[in-house]
Protein backbone atom coordinates (compact mmCIF):
# COMPACT_ATOMS: atom_id res chain seq x y z
CA UNK A 1 0.00 0.00 0.00
CA UNK A 2 1.41 3.42 -1.17
CA UNK A 3 2.07 5.66 1.57
CA UNK A 4 0.20 9.40 2.14
CA UNK A 5 3.03 11.89 1.31
CA UNK A 6 2.93 15.19 3.64
CA UNK A 7 4.87 18.45 2.77
CA UNK A 8 5.59 20.06 6.14
CA UNK A 9 7.25 23.94 5.60
CA UNK A 10 8.22 25.37 8.93
CA UNK A 11 11.22 27.84 9.10
CA UNK A 12 12.11 26.58 12.56
CA UNK A 13 14.82 23.74 12.40
CA UNK A 14 14.04 22.21 15.43
CA UNK A 15 10.36 21.93 15.11
CA UNK A 16 10.63 20.61 11.22
CA UNK A 17 13.15 18.00 12.11
CA UNK A 18 10.79 16.70 15.10
CA UNK A 19 7.79 17.10 13.36
CA UNK A 20 9.03 15.07 10.82
CA UNK A 21 10.35 12.16 12.53
CA UNK A 22 6.89 11.96 14.66
CA UNK A 23 5.26 12.22 10.76
CA UNK A 24 7.76 9.51 9.64
CA UNK A 25 6.95 7.18 12.93
CA UNK A 26 3.34 7.44 11.59
CA UNK A 27 4.43 6.01 8.29
CA UNK A 28 3.75 8.36 6.53
CA UNK A 29 6.23 10.06 3.90
CA UNK A 30 7.51 13.22 4.00
CA UNK A 31 9.51 16.12 2.95
CA UNK A 32 10.03 19.30 4.35
CA UNK A 33 11.17 22.81 3.21
CA UNK A 34 12.52 25.95 5.82
CA UNK A 35 10.27 28.35 3.85
CA UNK A 36 7.30 29.48 1.91
CA UNK A 37 8.92 29.80 -1.53
CA UNK A 38 10.55 26.44 -1.06
CA UNK A 39 7.49 25.27 -0.05
CA UNK A 40 5.44 26.11 -3.01
CA UNK A 41 8.09 24.67 -5.36
CA UNK A 42 8.32 21.04 -3.54
CA UNK A 43 4.43 21.47 -3.92
CA UNK A 44 3.85 21.90 -7.53
CA UNK A 45 6.42 19.23 -8.11
CA UNK A 46 5.55 16.33 -5.60
CA UNK A 47 1.90 17.42 -5.17
CA UNK A 48 1.93 15.70 -1.41
CA UNK A 49 -1.95 14.26 -0.20
CA UNK A 50 -1.72 17.14 2.79
CA UNK A 51 0.21 20.25 3.36
CA UNK A 52 1.17 21.31 7.02
CA UNK A 53 2.56 24.76 6.64
CA UNK A 54 3.90 27.56 9.74
CA UNK A 55 2.29 31.35 9.09
CA UNK A 56 5.00 33.45 10.06
CA UNK A 57 8.13 32.49 7.47
CA UNK A 58 10.99 34.45 5.44
CA UNK A 59 10.49 35.07 2.25
CA UNK A 60 6.86 33.50 2.02
CA UNK A 61 4.82 33.33 4.81
CA UNK A 62 1.81 30.70 5.33
CA UNK A 63 -0.76 32.82 3.98
CA UNK A 64 1.35 33.67 0.74
CA UNK A 65 1.81 29.82 0.48
CA UNK A 66 -2.29 29.27 0.52
CA UNK A 67 -2.83 32.10 -1.65
CA UNK A 68 -0.20 30.82 -4.44
CA UNK A 69 -1.73 26.91 -4.03
CA UNK A 70 -5.19 27.83 -4.09
CA UNK A 71 -4.60 30.06 -7.36
CA UNK A 72 -3.13 26.26 -9.47
CA UNK A 73 -5.78 23.82 -10.29
CA UNK A 74 -3.39 20.80 -9.42
CA UNK A 75 -2.62 22.20 -6.03
CA UNK A 76 -6.04 24.07 -4.75
CA UNK A 77 -7.73 20.62 -3.01
CA UNK A 78 -4.63 19.39 -1.49
CA UNK A 79 -5.68 19.87 2.58
CA UNK A 80 -3.66 22.10 4.13
CA UNK A 81 -2.86 22.60 7.49
CA UNK A 82 -2.09 25.55 9.70
CA UNK A 83 0.72 25.52 12.13
CA UNK A 84 1.31 28.69 14.10
CA UNK A 85 2.46 29.86 17.99
CA UNK A 86 0.08 32.90 17.14
CA UNK A 87 -2.83 32.44 19.80
CA UNK A 88 -5.00 35.75 17.92
CA UNK A 89 -8.69 34.05 16.47
CA UNK A 90 -8.24 36.78 14.00
CA UNK A 91 -5.34 34.83 12.79
CA UNK A 92 -7.20 31.73 12.76
CA UNK A 93 -10.21 33.09 10.90
CA UNK A 94 -7.88 34.65 7.92
CA UNK A 95 -6.39 31.27 7.85
CA UNK A 96 -9.80 29.45 7.09
CA UNK A 97 -11.42 31.93 5.13
CA UNK A 98 -8.87 31.49 3.21
CA UNK A 99 -9.48 28.21 2.46
CA UNK A 100 -7.26 26.30 5.34
CA UNK A 101 -8.73 23.42 6.34
CA UNK A 102 -7.19 22.94 9.93
CA UNK A 103 -4.93 24.64 12.37
CA UNK A 104 -2.54 23.11 15.05
CA UNK A 105 -1.55 26.08 17.81
CA UNK A 106 2.52 25.37 18.68
CA UNK A 107 3.22 23.92 21.50
CA UNK A 108 1.01 20.79 20.18
CA UNK A 109 1.45 16.85 21.01
CA UNK A 110 2.46 13.83 19.09
CA UNK A 111 -1.56 13.00 19.17
CA UNK A 112 -2.73 16.10 18.51
CA UNK A 113 -0.66 16.61 15.77
CA UNK A 114 -1.84 12.83 14.42
CA UNK A 115 -5.21 13.07 15.30
CA UNK A 116 -5.67 15.96 13.00
CA UNK A 117 -3.68 14.56 9.74
CA UNK A 118 -6.22 11.90 10.42
CA UNK A 119 -9.48 13.90 10.62
CA UNK A 120 -8.56 15.44 7.55
CA UNK A 121 -7.26 12.74 5.58
CA UNK A 122 -10.76 10.78 6.36
CA UNK A 123 -12.41 13.49 4.85
CA UNK A 124 -10.48 13.26 1.79
CA UNK A 125 -10.76 9.54 1.19
CA UNK A 126 -14.72 10.21 1.49
CA UNK A 127 -14.83 12.89 -0.78
CA UNK A 128 -12.69 10.99 -3.12
CA UNK A 129 -14.99 8.36 -3.26
CA UNK A 130 -17.43 8.02 -6.19
CA UNK A 131 -21.23 7.52 -4.50
CA UNK A 132 -23.99 6.21 -6.69
CA UNK A 133 -26.21 8.99 -7.64
CA UNK A 134 -29.27 7.34 -5.64
CA UNK A 135 -30.60 7.53 -2.19
CA UNK A 136 -27.98 4.33 -1.64
CA UNK A 137 -25.54 6.66 -2.27
CA UNK A 138 -26.76 8.99 -0.33
CA UNK A 139 -27.03 6.85 2.90
CA UNK A 140 -23.85 5.08 2.62
CA UNK A 141 -22.20 9.15 2.12
CA UNK A 142 -24.12 9.99 5.19
CA UNK A 143 -23.09 6.90 7.46
CA UNK A 144 -19.06 7.57 6.07
CA UNK A 145 -19.33 11.48 7.20
CA UNK A 146 -21.37 10.87 10.43
CA UNK A 147 -20.82 7.87 11.90
CA UNK A 148 -22.62 4.12 11.75
CA UNK A 149 -25.06 5.71 14.03
CA UNK A 150 -26.09 8.38 11.88
CA UNK A 151 -29.28 7.12 9.79
CA UNK A 152 -30.51 5.39 13.17
CA UNK A 153 -29.75 8.94 14.91
CA UNK A 154 -31.89 10.46 12.36
CA UNK A 155 -35.01 8.27 11.98
CA UNK A 156 -35.29 6.82 15.56
CA UNK A 157 -38.88 7.19 17.11
CA UNK A 158 -40.31 9.51 14.36
CA UNK A 159 -43.81 9.66 13.45
CA UNK A 160 -44.73 6.53 10.99
CA UNK A 161 -47.35 6.77 8.60
CA UNK A 162 -49.01 4.14 6.65
CA UNK A 163 -49.54 4.23 3.33
CA UNK A 164 -51.80 2.23 0.49
CA UNK A 165 -51.04 0.87 -2.68
CA UNK A 166 -51.49 3.96 -5.04
CA UNK A 167 -51.74 6.77 -2.04
CA UNK A 168 -50.28 10.01 -3.12
CA UNK A 169 -46.52 11.01 -0.61
CA UNK A 170 -46.42 14.26 -1.79
CA UNK A 171 -47.13 15.89 -4.51
CA UNK A 172 -45.06 18.29 -7.25
CA UNK A 173 -45.59 22.04 -6.12
CA UNK A 174 -45.74 21.86 -2.76
CA UNK A 175 -43.11 22.89 -0.08
CA UNK A 176 -41.60 20.03 1.62
CA UNK A 177 -42.11 20.06 5.27
CA UNK A 178 -40.22 16.92 6.61
CA UNK A 179 -37.53 14.13 4.87
CA UNK A 180 -39.25 10.58 4.55
CA UNK A 181 -37.46 7.63 5.30
CA UNK A 182 -39.02 4.20 4.01
CA UNK A 183 -39.18 1.89 6.82
CA UNK A 184 -41.29 -0.83 4.49
CA UNK A 185 -42.41 -1.34 1.35
CA UNK A 186 -42.06 0.37 -2.40
CA UNK A 187 -42.60 4.07 -3.42
CA UNK A 188 -41.89 5.38 -6.92
CA UNK A 189 -41.66 9.12 -7.69
CA UNK A 190 -42.46 10.43 -11.23
CA UNK A 191 -43.79 13.53 -12.99
CA UNK A 192 -47.03 13.89 -15.40
CA UNK A 193 -47.97 15.86 -18.24
CA UNK A 194 -50.91 17.61 -18.82
CA UNK A 195 -52.73 14.76 -20.41
CA UNK A 196 -51.88 13.28 -17.40
CA UNK A 197 -49.44 10.55 -18.97
CA UNK A 198 -47.00 9.85 -16.04
CA UNK A 199 -43.05 9.05 -16.52
CA UNK A 200 -41.56 6.89 -13.40
CA UNK A 201 -37.99 8.66 -12.38
CA UNK A 202 -36.97 7.53 -8.93
CA UNK A 203 -37.79 3.97 -7.10
CA UNK A 204 -37.35 3.55 -3.45
CA UNK A 205 -37.71 0.91 -1.22
CA UNK A 206 -36.67 -0.32 2.84
CA UNK A 207 -34.10 2.48 4.16
CA UNK A 208 -34.42 4.99 1.20
CA UNK A 209 -34.64 8.56 1.69
CA UNK A 210 -37.15 11.00 -0.49
CA UNK A 211 -37.69 14.11 -1.15
CA UNK A 212 -34.66 15.63 0.18
CA UNK A 213 -33.66 17.48 -2.83
CA UNK A 214 -36.28 19.83 -2.61
CA UNK A 215 -35.40 20.22 1.06
CA UNK A 216 -31.76 21.13 0.03
CA UNK A 217 -32.95 23.41 -2.98
CA UNK A 218 -35.53 25.37 -0.96
CA UNK A 219 -38.06 25.72 -3.52
CA UNK A 220 -40.95 23.17 -4.14
CA UNK A 221 -41.01 19.12 -4.97
CA UNK A 222 -40.45 19.15 -9.25
CA UNK A 223 -41.96 15.74 -8.82
CA UNK A 224 -44.97 13.50 -7.08
CA UNK A 225 -44.26 10.50 -4.82
CA UNK A 226 -46.47 7.60 -4.69
CA UNK A 227 -46.89 3.71 -2.88
CA UNK A 228 -46.17 1.46 -4.89
CA UNK A 229 -47.83 -0.94 -2.65
CA UNK A 230 -48.50 -0.82 1.25
CA UNK A 231 -45.45 1.37 2.69
CA UNK A 232 -44.38 2.00 6.24
CA UNK A 233 -42.35 5.69 5.55
CA UNK A 234 -40.87 7.24 9.11
CA UNK A 235 -41.00 11.58 8.30
CA UNK A 236 -38.29 13.26 9.91
CA UNK A 237 -38.34 16.89 10.24
CA UNK A 238 -36.67 19.32 8.29
CA UNK A 239 -34.63 20.73 11.20
CA UNK A 240 -33.20 17.35 11.96
CA UNK A 241 -31.93 16.68 8.47
CA UNK A 242 -30.35 20.56 8.21
CA UNK A 243 -28.42 19.67 11.26
CA UNK A 244 -26.96 16.69 10.15
CA UNK A 245 -25.83 18.30 6.90
CA UNK A 246 -25.32 21.53 7.12
CA UNK A 247 -22.85 21.98 10.08
CA UNK A 248 -20.48 19.73 8.08
CA UNK A 249 -19.36 22.16 4.88
CA UNK A 250 -17.62 18.73 2.97
CA UNK A 251 -21.29 16.56 3.37
CA UNK A 252 -22.85 19.06 2.03
CA UNK A 253 -20.22 19.89 -0.90
CA UNK A 254 -20.97 15.75 -1.29
CA UNK A 255 -24.80 16.17 -1.12
CA UNK A 256 -24.54 18.87 -3.92
CA UNK A 257 -22.32 16.81 -6.29
CA UNK A 258 -24.74 13.72 -6.01
CA UNK A 259 -27.59 15.66 -6.89
CA UNK A 260 -25.99 16.95 -9.88
CA UNK A 261 -24.93 13.13 -10.99
CA UNK A 262 -28.31 12.71 -10.00
CA UNK A 263 -29.50 14.96 -12.58
CA UNK A 264 -27.53 14.00 -15.06
CA UNK A 265 -28.69 10.16 -14.60
CA UNK A 266 -32.27 11.64 -14.78
CA UNK A 267 -31.02 13.29 -18.45
CA UNK A 268 -29.57 10.11 -19.45
CA UNK A 269 -32.92 8.35 -18.64
CA UNK A 270 -34.87 11.28 -21.60
CA UNK A 271 -33.00 10.35 -23.75
CA UNK A 272 -32.66 6.76 -23.48
CA UNK A 273 -36.57 7.24 -23.90
CA UNK A 274 -36.59 9.36 -26.68
CA UNK A 275 -34.20 7.38 -28.77
CA UNK A 276 -34.00 3.52 -27.98
CA UNK A 277 -36.55 1.20 -29.33
CA UNK A 278 -39.42 -0.42 -27.27
CA UNK A 279 -37.57 -3.61 -26.71
CA UNK A 280 -34.61 -2.14 -25.39
CA UNK A 281 -36.82 0.31 -22.99
CA UNK A 282 -38.90 -2.59 -21.76
CA UNK A 283 -35.60 -4.36 -21.44
CA UNK A 284 -34.18 -1.57 -19.01
CA UNK A 285 -37.19 -0.56 -16.96
CA UNK A 286 -36.80 -4.82 -16.21
CA UNK A 287 -33.17 -4.37 -15.09
CA UNK A 288 -33.58 -1.14 -13.28
CA UNK A 289 -36.08 -3.21 -10.84
CA UNK A 290 -34.24 -6.28 -10.35
CA UNK A 291 -31.42 -3.63 -9.79
CA UNK A 292 -33.56 -1.82 -7.16
CA UNK A 293 -35.47 -4.42 -5.68
CA UNK A 294 -33.23 -7.85 -5.88
CA UNK A 295 -32.59 -9.12 -2.65
CA UNK A 296 -29.36 -10.24 -1.31
CA UNK A 297 -29.00 -14.12 -2.46
CA UNK A 298 -31.77 -13.92 -4.36
CA UNK A 299 -31.01 -15.65 -7.60
CA UNK A 300 -34.90 -15.46 -9.87
CA UNK A 301 -35.80 -12.08 -9.13
CA UNK A 302 -39.63 -11.59 -9.39
CA UNK A 303 -41.76 -8.29 -8.44
CA UNK A 304 -45.57 -7.59 -8.62
CA UNK A 305 -46.68 -4.41 -10.40
CA UNK A 306 -49.07 -3.01 -12.45
CA UNK A 307 -48.66 -2.75 -15.98
CA UNK A 308 -49.29 0.90 -15.57
CA UNK A 309 -46.38 1.51 -13.02
CA UNK A 310 -43.91 -0.59 -15.55
CA UNK A 311 -45.47 1.18 -18.45
CA UNK A 312 -44.44 4.63 -16.86
CA UNK A 313 -40.85 3.40 -16.14
CA UNK A 314 -40.16 2.73 -19.48
CA UNK A 315 -41.60 5.74 -20.67
CA UNK A 316 -44.03 4.01 -23.32
CA UNK A 317 -47.80 3.26 -23.50
CA UNK A 318 -49.13 0.89 -21.40
CA UNK A 319 -50.88 -0.82 -24.77
CA UNK A 320 -46.93 -1.53 -25.95
CA UNK A 321 -45.55 -2.20 -23.10
CA UNK A 322 -47.92 -5.43 -22.79
CA UNK A 323 -46.89 -6.65 -26.73
CA UNK A 324 -43.56 -6.04 -25.68
CA UNK A 325 -44.26 -8.32 -22.54
CA UNK A 326 -45.69 -11.01 -24.66
CA UNK A 327 -42.85 -10.80 -26.98
CA UNK A 328 -40.23 -11.04 -24.49
CA UNK A 329 -42.03 -14.07 -22.62
CA UNK A 330 -42.57 -16.17 -25.89
CA UNK A 331 -38.93 -15.59 -26.14
CA UNK A 332 -38.54 -16.93 -22.22
CA UNK A 333 -36.87 -13.77 -21.39
CA UNK A 334 -39.78 -13.57 -18.35
CA UNK A 335 -42.54 -15.08 -16.95
CA UNK A 336 -46.09 -13.53 -16.30
CA UNK A 337 -48.37 -14.71 -13.85
CA UNK A 338 -51.15 -12.30 -12.99
CA UNK A 339 -49.39 -9.37 -12.04
CA UNK A 340 -46.60 -11.03 -11.17
CA UNK A 341 -43.04 -10.89 -13.29
CA UNK A 342 -40.06 -13.03 -13.05
CA UNK A 343 -36.83 -12.53 -15.02
CA UNK A 344 -35.62 -15.96 -16.27
CA UNK A 345 -32.72 -14.85 -18.74
CA UNK A 346 -30.81 -12.33 -16.72
CA UNK A 347 -27.87 -11.76 -18.91
CA UNK A 348 -29.86 -11.75 -22.30
CA UNK A 349 -32.67 -8.81 -20.86
CA UNK A 350 -28.91 -7.08 -20.08
CA UNK A 351 -27.23 -7.38 -23.39
CA UNK A 352 -30.26 -6.08 -25.19
CA UNK A 353 -28.96 -2.26 -23.36
CA UNK A 354 -26.00 -2.65 -24.32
Amino acid sequence: MTKQHILLIEDNNEIRENTAEILELANYTVSTAENGKIGVEIAMKEKPDLIICDIMMPILDGYGVLHLLSKNPELAAIPFIFLTAKSERGDFRKGMEMGADDYITKPFTDIELLNAIDSRMKKVNILQKNYTPDDKGMREMLQEFEGSNALQNITENRPENQYKKKQVIYSKGNHPQKLFFVRSGKVKTFISNDDGKGLTIGLYTDGDFLGYTALLEGGTYKESAEAIDDCIIAEVPIESFEKLLYHNAEATKKIIQLMAKNIREKERQMLDIAYNSLRKRVANALMILLNKYRKPGEDIFSIHLSREDLANIAGTATESLIRTLSDFKTERLIEINGSKITVLNEKNLAGMLN
